[in-house]
């Protein structure tokens, strides 16, 4: 069934993205993660929950800067991937070049975090949180200094006593259903989303911009079914044609070395019909010049 505006949690992705372009929301966010107070974040809204073909569809991740230049990418991931490490270095990479392309140095460019929130374990071994720096293999209190961050969060996490309790409390109210996201969480920062959630279902532009994303969303899938459809034709063609090829060639195995011409001709065909009529004409033949005389 269709969702509506009220369906919808904190890990969906409209409803993430709506909460975190309160530059408030995305900097309790932050100094969550990274133990620390913000003086400001900045949440660049041209950059956040649009549509664009550059980046091959919707595009629902948050993307920041604090006042110290520090740029932070952060996106809700439900569905398990196989490629974050890749997505992720995807985004180091993007960062880098608008920052590079608007003119910056390579020496000014700012340290970068790519934040993940994942409704499963990305990893499996059971944390809240994993983050990742460039260290020495060899040497691992060696760190590379090259300004890259990447933190995975996990809903699934069971180490508790291990990561700050306002962070689980975060976690368990990203995990919840529509029904348990309303309890009390016993959290200040949580009570604070949630009530910008209630803001925005009850924002009638907020409401038009979600089902202006469904019309999108829908016109996207549609139109990668009709390519996968034309694609599959395609190739299942592509493959009949090349059996074809194959069973005629089979059968003029039979007569002296085939003309290069012939060779040609027989590449080059892309009948289904006509294949089959020499095919038969070759089944029929007593020799060379007999088939070839059926196919002019």
């Amino acid at each position: 069934m269709k969702k509506t505006l009220q369906d919808l949690t904190i890990k969906d992705n409209f409803m993430f993205g709506a909460v975190m372009t309160d530059p408030e929301n995305c900097k309790g966010l932050l100094e969550l993660l990274l133990h620390k107070k913000l003086d400001r974040i900045i949440v660049s809204t041209e950059k956040s929950m649009i549509y664009h073909p550059e980046y091959k569809g919707v595009r629902l991740d948050v993307y920041a800067k604090d006042d110290t230049n520090t740029r932070y990418n952060i996106e809700m991931q439900v569905l398990r991937k196989s490629t974050l490490g890749k997505r992720s270095r995807y985004y180091h990479s993007q960062i880098d070049m608008d920052l590079l392309l608007s003119g910056s140095d390579y020496r000014e460019l700012p340290d970068t975090y790519v934040i993940f929130i994942c409704d499963f374990d990305p990893f499996g071994f059971g944390k809240y949180l994993y983050s990742f720096y460039t260290a020495c293999r060899e040497e691992g209190s060696l760190a590379f200094n090259d300004g890259l961050y990447t933190i995975f969060l996990s809903t699934a996490g069971k180490n508790e006593s291990e990561v700050p309790e306002a962070l689980v409390s975060f976690l368990k109210f990203v995990k919840a259903d529509l029904s348990e996201s309303r309890k009390d969480f016993h959290n200040e920062y949580v009570r604070k989303l949630q009530r910008s959630i209630s803001q925005i279902k009850e924002n009638r532009e907020m409401e038009e911009r979600f089902m202006l994303l469904e019309e999108l969303l829908q016109e996207e899938h549609e139109e990668g079914m009709r390519k996968g459809i034309e694609k599959g034709r395609t190739e299942e063609r592509s493959e009949n044609l090349k059996r074809l090829t194959s069973l005629l060639l089979s059968l003029l195995q039979k007569f002296d070395m085939l003309p290069n011409d012939l060779l040609q001709k027989i590449e080059s065909m892309d009948d289904p019909d006509r294949f089959m009529q020499w095919i038969q004409f070759a089944a029929e033949s007593a020799s060379l010049p007999d088939f070839l005389s059926k196919i002019e």
